[in-house]
This record gives structure tokens, sequence and C-alpha cells, in this order.
């Protein structure tokens, strides 16, 4: 069982950086992929970046490739996403995943959920 929380949303201006951290509970956290999605009102969620266990491949969405980094600290049981260079259309409720088996940008592959972090970009 892992359980995730995320935090470092907020308001930021175009053209900013945040940094999102999603805090893992359980002793197997190092053995997880981890991913981390996106919801825009009105629309279906979204595959952003996911990291494997050992943080030696990484795979991001194009829409984000260039721009956001996906990092973990296997010791703190953490995963990050540094987004730089944000655009309003990144604009989104962010949520951490991990995946018990391969690297995957489908959604129905991970195993757990946090609760999401809010994430605004004004023009």
């Amino acid at each position: 069982q892992v359980q995730l929380v995320e935090s470092g949303g907020g308001l930021v201006q175009a053209g900013g950086s945040l940094r999102l951290s999603c805090a893992a509970s359980g002793r197997t956290f190092s053995s997880y992929t981890m991913g981390w999605f996106r919801q825009a009102p009105g629309k279906e969620r979204e595959f952003v970046a996911a990291i494997t266990w050992s943080g030696g491949s990484t795979y991001y969405a194009e829409s984000v490739k260039g721009r956001f980094t996906i990092s973990r600290d296997n010791a703190k049981n953490t995963v990050y996403l540094q987004m730089n260079s944000l655009k309003p259309e990144d604009t989104a409720v962010y949520y951490c995943a991990a995946d018990s088996t391969s690297i995957s940008d489908y959604e129905t592959h991970y195993d757990y959920w946090g609760q999401g972090t809010q994430v605004t970009v004004s023009s």
C-alpha cells in the first residue's frame, strides 16, 4: 500500500516556475515507477511525465518536453516535478501516481493516486 500527498501548487504568471512534490508513505516506494498527470477544467486527465524506480529513465508528454523535469529521491520517498516556462494551458490539477509495473503513460497502469494539487498560470 502506498499513500501519496502532493504539494507545491499555486498561482504563477506565465513564464514562471513551480516545483511540485509528492511525498509517499510505505516502505516499497523505491520499487514503483512514479508518474505525474494533470486534469484541466472540462478535460480528461492526461499524462505529464514518469520516472522509473531507479530514476534512470524518464518519459514526458510532448506538450511539456523541454520545460518540465521529473526526478525522485528514494531516500526521502519523494518525487518532484520541476515546471519551467509555464503557460496558461498548463493550468490544471496535478496528480502523482505510483505504478508497480514498467514506465507508462496509461493512467490505468497506475495503482495509487494522490489527491492532487492545483496549478494556475495567469497570462
